[in-house]
């Protein structure tokens, strides 16, 4: 039986999840239909700007994705105090750039005078919308809505675009983390759609290496903001050009025809991590395939698993085969 999507999203145990949707049209979600030659390539352009526009919407950072032929990756991160910081009108304000709401949160955007019981009525509203800004559920449910629509109006139909709700793993530490970020970094890679990490296009790692060529960062991406110490600002718990590095390393080794060398500025990360790099292999090439609803080490999900009450530990054996 399925486990319901509110035991699976639990930000008091991670902030971090990896999201999948797929596609269930023969002509994929951005590729060729091979019955009458058509090209839905375009429908790539129209999934990336609906994802950074919500980035930049939402209370939810995007740390990674990659928008292939019939389904989409994404690595998020849930920003609670973000959520808790804004005031009313700007989570009023966020969220009428996706909705309608009452007439009443109107005229307090207005600055129009309200009575007390007009206030508090307000104020259930913005707090029902600050949950639902930080939700998930909400992000890729207004993402894959907004593209199904466009594609059935394109197609001239109705009916399922998406393979039911999305799919989603919890990324319970450190290594999890990397591992599920060099995984999407390079799904175009494995696919063989694209040579190396930086010409993968509607992916996130093109976007940083494109901001790293400038000495920059993406703004609409989760920064690295390096390793983890006592006064550790926002943003992933690693260093950019070290990832950068790793992804690169990566790349070249899971191809056939480049196996590659390790070179040695990509081994602090793994010894860090306490990786072995048969292992990293194995889990940046099926990641989705050796964890289901979690993914850390062994005590990470002991620790998930006491707190969420379930006597289960997903995927327990592979997490003690890999993360050594």
């Amino acid at each position: 039986m399925a486990t319901p999507r509110r035991n699976l999203i639990s930000v008091s145990n991670t902030p971090y999840y990896h999201c999948i949707s797929r596609c269930v049209r023969r002509a994929y979600l951005c590729g060729q239909d091979p019955l009458t030659g058509r090209s839905y390539e375009h429908r790539r352009d129209w999934v990336e700007k609906k994802l950074l526009q919500l980035g930049r919407i939402f209370c939810i950072d995007i740390c990674a994705y990659a928008v292939m032929s019939n389904h989409t990756h994404l690595v998020l991160h849930i920003d609670i105090a973000k959520a808790k910081r804004l005031n009313s009108r700007a989570i009023l304000i966020r969220w009428h750039k996706l909705f309608k709401s009452t007439f009443l949160c109107q005229r307090f955007l207005n600055g129009e005078l309200l009575t007390q019981a007009e206030l508090a009525a307000v104020n259930t509203r913005v707090n029902l919308y600050r949950e639902r800004l930080s939700s998930i559920s909400w992000f890729m449910r207004v993402l894959n809505e907004g593209i199904a629509r466009k594609a059935n109006q394109e197609d001239e139909c109705k009916g399922r675009f998406w393979e039911g709700r999305f799919k989603s793993q919890a990324l319970l530490d450190e290594a999890a983390l990397v591992a599920c970020l060099a995984y999407v970094d390079l799904n175009p890679v494995r696919a063989k759609v694209a040579d190396l990490p930086e010409q993968s296009d509607y992916t996130s790692i093109k976007s940083r290496f494109n901001a790293a060529q400038n000495n920059k960062q993406p703004k609409s991406l989760m920064r690295f903001a390096g390793k983890p110490r006592k006064h550790m600002p926002k943003g992933l718990p690693f260093e950019l050009k070290t990832y950068l590095q790793l992804v690169d390393w990566t790349g070249r080794s899971i191809r056939e025809d480049k196996p590659g060398k390790i070179p040695e500025n990509a081994l602090p990360i793994l010894e860090r991590l306490n990786i072995c790099t048969e292992n990293w292999l194995t889990l940046t090439t099926s990641f989705t395939r050796s964890f289901k609803n979690t993914a850390g080490k062994e005590l990470a999900i002991n620790a998930y698993s006491n707190r969420m009450k379930r006597k289960r530990r997903s995927s327990i054996t592979n997490s003690q085969a890999l993360f050594c």
